[in-house]
């Protein structure tokens, strides 16, 4: 009979193995602890811990304050009420113009649905952020969501892709295409100033070096075609720029009058040569402090 070499036969080899274990046990990625979804509503998505942190109160605007895109409000509350109540509904991509209120747009959308599913006597829908640099952890997220008796939005604002970045074919695997799919409770909602999510120099250059070159295009543009629901935002023009002041401004009881409100909040715009819900949203911080306004609970920026 063989006799093993000294150094296995060694007392210490226990804790050299235990050592070795431990060590991996580190480096293994981790796995995704169970949720508590009644915790809240809306969630961030914690990609290094696997952890879903409830968030008690959204930084969101009222839907009423959303002006000059009453059309696509309207088409992604209706998409997000029929994905609420188990009716089929598409992966919404809100792009455009910066500072239009893309991402404010989903979560009011969120707000507004689950009052209507509390009339109902619903469940409510959950809202889930995940951010850009986690895309790859989604698989897990959606393992996380996929048994629960809930639906989910996932929202990932700011979306798009670098020249290096293939993560993006993560994201079309579980979007749609996978083995698995994405499941039949969870959404995906995205917003981008990108209309196809992958910039045009990136394009041209898989295009300059495939053998192929409009199938190398097709791969980039494909991402986009998960969305079934692309809703554009187009910079306002002036009516809807002064519509956003205003509402602001009633919505606060900034004590200002309409003639002094509208010549100061156009030069504010052209001051900064852009107009915006976001500018409008600068401008009334700008003349609440200095009329002692406290906007204690204020709406989130446009974005």
């Amino acid at each position: 009979m063989t006799s093993l070499p000294d150094d296995l036969a060694s007392p210490d080899l226990g804790a050299v193995l235990v050592r070795i274990a431990d060590a991996l046990e580190r480096i293994a990625p981790a796995r995704a602890a169970s949720a508590d979804f009644d915790a809240a509503d809306a969630f961030v998505w914690q990609a290094e811990a696997r952890h879903l942190e409830p968030v008690p109160r959204v930084n969101r605007v009222e839907m009423e304050l959303l002006k000059g895109i009453d059309r696509t409000r309207d088409m992604l509350v209706d998409n997000t009420l029929r994905f609420a109540r188990g009716l089929p509904a598409n992966n919404a991509l809100l792009w455009g113009a910066r500072g239009m209120g893309k991402s404010s747009l989903v979560k009011a959308s969120h707000a507004d649905v689950n009052r209507s599913m509390a009339a109902e006597g619903l469940k409510p829908l959950k809202l889930v952020e995940i951010h850009r640099e986690d895309i790859e952890t989604l698989p897990a997220l959606m393992t996380l969501m996929r048994a629960s008796a809930y639906r989910f939005i996932v929202f990932c604002d700011d979306l798009s892709f670098d020249a290096d970045d293939t993560s993006y074919k993560s994201l079309k695997a579980v979007l749609e295409g996978g083995i698995e799919g994405r499941p039949e409770n969870v959404i995906f909602y995205a917003t981008s100033n990108r209309r196809h999510l992958i910039p045009r120099d990136m394009m041209e250059n898989e295009r300059s070096t495939a053998i192929n070159p409009g199938e190398a295009v097709e791969e980039k543009v494909s991402l986009s075609d998960r969305f079934g629901l692309w809703l554009g935002f187009h910079k306002c023009d002036q009516d809807d720029y002064l519509a956003m002041v205003n509402g602001y401004a009633a919505h606060f009881a900034i004590p200002i009058d309409a003639e002094t409100l509208r010549r100061e909040a156009l030069e504010w715009a052209t001051t900064r040569g852009a107009r915006s819900g976001r500018t409008a949203w600068q401008y009334v911080q700008d003349v609440a402090g200095r009329l002692g306004v406290s906007l204690s609970e204020p709406p989130a920026a446009p974005r």
